[in-house]
């Protein structure tokens, strides 16, 4: 099975959907935003992603007054997710820019009025992040849009995310298997999830969302028959922010569509047949004819 989202189509035959997660890398500045929009084009990405939250409502309790360091100054840990976050006037220059560049965009909303506010945007589809997995409130609102949705799995069992699919439902679904460490260690990928997920919900695409270093273990998922794949993206991995250690740089998300692409082009279709650029080794080498 296949599904659109925005340009391109999602499937087992199709090439993988590669999708740059900007995230909270932008730290705030839409000018970064738009700088790593440029970079997702230009490394031949389809898609870049953002985080949408009302931060009075996605906060933990438990997390609001805690005081965060930040590049400008000691503050709360609720006044830094205000510092931040993009409203209208910055996601209308991201949507504006994303076009120009020929990129579809989108969001993880973390909380209901954060879907409607992505709605208004005019986003292709919706990413449900792994945090937000048991957040059945959100997962029927962002399934009433009638959007595309793009499921992560990180930090959940097989019965939280069987609870989640089935709010959810398949018919516009992509399951995305992840792990959710920040970097994430190679002994934690447990990339054999992949076919595993497939079998669990079978027709519906199944991809990987990666938070490792390196490239390894995103081109060994698109061998393994992910369909999409998402990494996080940044100018600089030593920049400020939780994400920018297990991010890619330029050249790395560069690097990454291309093998991506080599990837899909040696998978082939499963059919056995003699290559046109067999025909003289055999003519050459075979002793005995069939």
């Amino acid at each position: 099975m296949s599904l659109r989202i925005g340009h391109a189509a999602i499937g087992e035959y199709e090439p993988a959907y590669v999708i740059a997660e900007i995230g909270l890398n932008h730290n705030g500045d839409v000018e970064i935003a738009k700088r790593l929009i440029e970079v997702a084009a230009r490394a031949g990405a389809q898609a870049v992603k953002f985080q949408k939250r009302t931060p009075d409502l996605s906060t933990p309790e438990h997390m609001k007054l805690m005081p965060r360091e930040t590049p400008w100054g000691t503050m709360t840990y609720l006044d830094y997710r205000h510092r931040v976050e993009f409203g209208r006037d910055e996601y209308a220059e991201i949507a504006r820019h994303a076009a120009l560049q020929g990129l579809d965009w989108f969001a993880s909303p973390w909380d209901v009025p954060a879907v409607a506010d992505l709605e208004s945007y005019g986003v292709v589809a919706h990413k449900v992040a792994s945090a937000s997995v048991t957040d059945l409130e959100l997962l029927e609102a962002v399934r009433d849009t009638g959007k595309p949705v793009i499921l992560s799995t990180g930090m959940s069992t097989l019965d939280e995310i069987d609870r989640a699919v089935t709010v959810l439902g398949t018919e516009r679904l992509v399951i995305m298997h992840a792990t959710s460490s920040y970097p994430m260690p190679s002994e934690e990928a447990n990339l054999l999830m992949i076919p595993a997920l497939k079998r669990r919900f079978p027709g519906v695409p199944v991809g990987y969302s990666g938070h490792e270093r390196g490239l390894q273990i995103s081109i060994a998922a698109v061998a393994l028959g992910a369909v999409a794949v998402e990494r996080h993206v940044t100018l600089d991995r030593t920049m400020w922010g939780s994400d920018h250690s297990a991010s890619l740089e330029p050249q790395g998300l560069e690097h990454l569509v291309r093998d991506i692409r080599i990837i899909g082009e040696a998978l082939g279709d499963g059919v056995k047949r003699v290559y046109p650029g067999e025909e003289a080794p055999k003519a050459k080498l075979r002793r005995v004819p069939a």
